[in-house]
């Protein structure tokens, strides 16, 4: 049997969608940057699925733009306000994927901000009062940059709250949701968030397209110079098949959002109760084991084995087993888990992500489980 586990890294492309694009790999070829039929029959399609994303997330159709995935709209967004605006502070926290902490922490090398990192407890949840003396401080000066939801320990942050204290002390706010759109609904002209990310593969979409929305008040340049394309926003001819099939995906996981939700959710709380029913010293990392305040799909478990996170993982792999996980990094170590290490996990325990999404099911849990058992 082979259980595929790990949604959270890429999930698989929904049958649907990979029908919408077949005909923009094989008879739509066009550029639509060109004034001909071919190419105006290609940017009708772009424009289309730009109108679709835009009606799906509650923006305008002027505020999304299509990028290579979450890292480059991350980028794009971080960058670009920085420069546009002179911001000189960054407020973020030590949990955040490396496609926003990496960007940050070579902004704050080369001088261009300051960096600072917000108080996180042993749960993941980001310390709001630290938050709100750092906005205080440094105000219309600053970028808040924290994820939506956790792509390790699946913690959820209250969007609507942090954007409302960026704003009341007048900063920017951006956030990457790329484990989050397509997931969880969004109005995005209710919630006073200024930029977000968001990326196709993690809801049954292709890989190498994905969404950065700029709020219309907020004007950036590019991160990638070239022709102009995407209203000057990035350079390069358009991904057009990826494009129309990432609308197609979003537009899927909108129609049956609720249904995904309550399997999700199901898959979870099943796998979770089987592991407390059969090893008494498991525990769940972060807030992952809360159904209602971590995503569904998102199950981090951190095991009492003498193993290490690569030999579980590759033992689960000759099982025809998925999933990713790791450990908090020791004082030794050269490697580990960043959001592990940062809410202080218990490194001499090897830890699991399980991660699951519409076609999973309890009999692919049964077997994970036995599995799990038999290699402890």
């Amino acid at each position: 049997m082979k259980v595929y586990f790990d949604n959270a890294a890429t999930s698989p492309v929904a049958p649907e969608v990979f029908e919408e694009m077949i005909p923009f790999l094989r008879d739509h070829f066009g550029n639509p940057n060109s004034q001909h039929s071919h190419g105006r029959e290609n940017r009708s399609a772009i424009e289309k699925a730009r109108k679709l994303v835009a009606q799906k997330l509650g923006a305008q159709t002027n505020e999304i733009f299509f990028t290579s995935g979450g890292t480059e709209s991350d980028n794009t967004a971080i960058l670009g306000a920085v420069k546009a605006f002179g911001l000189k502070h960054i407020i973020t926290s030590p949990l955040e994927h490396h496609a926003v902490l990496h960007t940050v922490e070579h902004l704050a090398k080369e001088g261009l901000v300051t960096l600072h990192l917000l108080k996180v407890d042993q749960q993941g949840n980001i310390d709001f009062t630290h938050l709100e003396e750092l906005l205080e401080a440094h105000g219309a000066e600053s970028l808040v940059t924290l994820m939506h939801g956790n792509n390790e320990i699946g913690n959820l942050l209250d969007l609507e709250a942090v954007g409302e204290l960026a704003h009341q002390y007048g900063a920017r706010f951006h956030t990457d949701a790329v484990q989050t759109v397509g997931h969880y609904p969004f109005n995005l002209s209710e919630t006073k968030v200024d930029f977000l990310a968001a990326s196709a593969h993690k809801f049954n979409g292709p890989k190498g397209i994905g969404i950065l929305y700029v709020a219309k008040e907020n004007k950036i340049g590019p991160f990638i110079h070239g022709g102009g394309q995407e209203r000057g926003m990035r350079g390069g001819t358009e991904n057009v098949a990826s494009i129309v099939g990432m609308a197609k995906a979003l537009e899927i996981a909108h129609d049956r959002m609720e249904a995904d939700i309550a399997h999700g959710k199901s898959i979870k709380s099943y796998l979770k109760e089987s592991l407390e029913a059969k090893l008494n010293e498991v525990q769940f990392n972060g807030r992952s084991g809360d159904l209602e305040a971590s995503l569904y799909g998102v199950l981090n478990v951190s095991l009492p084995s003498s193993k290490d996170a690569g030999m579980l993982l590759f033992s689960l792999d000759l099982k025809g087993i998925s999933a990713s996980g790791g450990s908090a990094c020791s004082s030794g170590a050269l490697t580990g888990s960043h959001v592990l290490t940062g809410i202080k996990a218990d490194e001499n325990r090897p830890s699991v992500r399980f991660s699951f999404g519409r076609y999973n099911t309890k009999e692919e849990v049964d077997y994970v489980v036995e599995q799990l058992l038999a290699i402890l």
